[in-house]
């Protein structure tokens, strides 16, 4: 039954029958029709016999398609044998030529058609490119090569590239002990890298004739500036050329860099500019101080230099900062007008002693490009921990390393390796962290979105040490637990924020929220800026949304009715000085702990703020997002 519904399909003729039409697949037969004619007729004799193999196999090959195919394939044979060569090598010529006669002949339908026809922007595109196959000009004219060379003149390769409005994207230096011109670094995507030719180490002999020798990188930058059209470069081939076997690696900017005020980058110009948060595609890590990099948001663009883990933490550790961005500011870093820290005068000199050595033992380079602009700013490194007033214990910061003021701040990675996470419908919501300063609305929102649907949003139960009051149940306000216990769960790192108030402890634990996202539901916190590194674990997964407050001219409108509550003053209202404090405190933190935002609400407007809070949780929950590696890598050797 198979077999004859398999006939049916095709539509086969019985094999009992005379094949007329196959006749003319070919005529004359020959190659692979000839055979496939031959080897039908041998299948035709067991047709009868009712081999579902050979049926089959009857049927597939008598198919007009497959048939079809092989007298294209015959064809195509026939050419290759005959090599065709071009009737003509002006076809674009000639059909200007026919256009001129047409418009001197009668004015017919016929003849307007087929003029129309002739000058059809595609159709004189399909004529030149046939007349620069035919001519094969699509190659460029290089130099012809001298009759004789000297038998010591080094290999040397001619190099021509196309100018176009992209940078071709390589660094050239100067070698400090032959002056020779020097292809520093090729950067990826750009022209350069693109086209093969270029590698680092490379030395410029010739730019479009003219010789390099003596030459400073500035001044063979100026040459490639004044330059138009095609490019040429003679150059001496390095003997090995580097290779880039390297996997991509994403990560996760911990920290602000503007290529423009690092003295010790090799070339500003080539430098990649990033700010706290920005997700960065490392596609090269040869050298040990400059890796390559692009943003993720801009994939089509050169990648860029960006200081590698090993020199960042080096000048962590020889304590370098420079200020934030000042318009005509010298680069000189000037730590004694810092407004975070204060640091020993000999230190800061011996420092900036450290790095004017290094200026000058490294090797600048100059980027080979055509006026490619960067921002402007510095690398800087914010050194206090913007915290709002509360009573936190001595407990915390005996257990946790964490003071109760905004004392030093311990500098992690200032990468964080990063991978794409789809949260499975079946697995476990993610956490949602809410984090502003005090007065932004944080509580409210949280307050609403809980009560728009206490199904599917909700909050811990916070743990205290205090005794329960009459109304109160253990598990449904507080979970009632002895100071011992409490401890034990900040000894354990099982508590994500904990303070004191009036001698009893209170705080939030991993197993309170775990307990409401193992029923199905989103657990919704709000939590200080500096408990948000406490959470970001896998078990977790916290998606961190950052309210922040509008300008002063909007909260005194939307705030004016609202009111302080303190243990003295229940009916205090919000004077200007409290909106100047909130929009201060609100950019100390978002400098501070940027990096960890996964996305930023302003809150100007308590119902806007509310639908797009709604929408973010919506969004962490459903689409891809950007978490650290480690969170996938934890997930899969579970």
């Amino acid at each position: 039954g198979e077999v004859r519904m398999i006939q049916s399909d095709t539509g086969a003729d019985p094999p009992d029958k005379e094949d007329k039409k196959f006749s003319t697949v070919d005529n004359p037969e020959n190659g692979l029709s000839r055979i496939l004619r031959l080897l039908l007729q041998e299948l035709s004799l067991f047709y009868s016999r009712d081999l579902s193999g050979l049926c089959l196999l009857y049927d597939l090959l008598h198919s007009p398609w497959l048939q079809a195919l092989l007298k294209v394939y015959d064809r195509l044979q026939q050419f290759r044998e005959k090599k065709p060569a071009p009737t003509t090598h002006c076809a674009q010529q000639l059909s200007r030529e026919v256009v001129e006669l047409l418009r001197e002949s009668s004015n017919s339908l016929e003849i307007q058609e087929l003029r129309q026809i002739l000058q059809a922007p595609h159709y004189e595109a399909l004529l030149r490119a046939h007349d620069t196959v035919a001519q094969k000009d699509f190659e460029p004219l290089l130099p012809p090569l001298p009759d004789s060379l000297p038998e010591n003149e080094e290999a040397t390769r001619i190099v021509c590239l196309v100018k176009n409005q992209q940078p071709l994207g390589a660094t050239i230096k100067r070698h400090e002990m032959t002056g020779d011109i020097l292809v520093a670094r090729v950067i990826h995507g750009g022209l350069v890298e693109r086209s093969g030719l270029l590698y680092a180490g490379d030395k410029l002999v010739e730019v479009n004739g003219v010789s390099v020798e003596g030459l400073q990188p500035e001044q063979v930058i100026h040459i490639l500036a004044m330059s138009r059209g095609t490019i040429m470069f003679k150059v001496v081939p390095v003997s090995d050329p580097p290779v880039n076997n390297q996997k991509t690696v994403h990560v996760r900017a911990m920290i602000d860099f503007w290529p423009q005020e690092d003295p010790a980058i090799p070339c500003a110009d080539a430098g990649l500019p990033f700010q706290r948060g920005d997700i960065l595609q490392i596609v090269d890590q040869n050298d040990a101080l400059w890796w390559q990099a692009r943003k993720v948001s801009d994939p089509v663009t050169c990648a860029g230099l960006i200081p590698s883990n090993h020199l960042l933490k080096r000048k962590q550790r020889e304590f370098w900062w420079s200020r934030p961005y000042q318009p005509h500011t010298c680069l000189k870093i000037s730590m004694e007008e810092d407004d975070y820290m204060k640091i020993d005068e000999k230190c800061v000199e011996a420092d900036e002693e450290t790095f004017e050595s290094e200026e000058l033992s490294e090797d600048k380079e100059e980027f080979v490009g055509y006026g490619q602009k960067f921002f402007l700013a510095g690398f800087r490194r914010s050194l206090r921990l913007c915290r709002r007033k509360s009573h936190l214990s001595q407990l915390r910061a005996t257990l946790c390393g964490t003071g109760t003021g905004g004392g030093c701040w311990t500098v992690g990675a200032p990468y964080e390796e990063v991978a794409r996470y789809q949260r499975h419908p079946a697995d476990r919501h993610r956490l949602v962290v809410l984090v502003g300063p005090s007065g932004v609305g944080v509580n409210e929102l949280r307050r609403q979105l809980i009560e728009c649907n206490p199904s599917r949003f909700q909050s811990a139960v916070p743990h205290t040490t205090r005794s329960p009051k009459s109304y109160e149940m253990n598990g449904r306000e507080y979970h009632y637990v002895s100071k011992e216990t409490f401890e034990s769960l900040i000894y354990s790192h099982r508590m994500l924020e904990c303070g004191e108030y009036r001698g009893h402890l209170y705080g939030t634990s991993v197993d309170a929220v775990c307990t409401v996202l193992d029923e199905g539901k989103i657990c919704v916190l709000d939590l200080e800026p500096q408990d948000i590194q406490v959470a970001r674990t896998s078990e977790l997964k916290p998606y961190v949304i950052f309210i922040k407050p509008s300008n002063m001219s909007c909260m005194k409108q939307s705030r004016k009715n609202a009111k302080i509550i303190t243990d003295y003053f229940v009916d205090m209202k919000l004077q200007d000085e409290d909106l100047q404090e909130m929009e201060e405190l609100a950019q100390k933190i978002e400098t501070q702990f940027g990096q960890f935002f996964d996305h930023v609400i302003v809150n100007d407007n308590l119902q806007d703020a509310c639908a797009q809070l709604l929408s973010a949780i919506q969004q962490a929950q459903e689409e891809p997002q950007w978490v650290p590696a480690t969170w996938i890598s934890s997930d899969t050797e579970a």
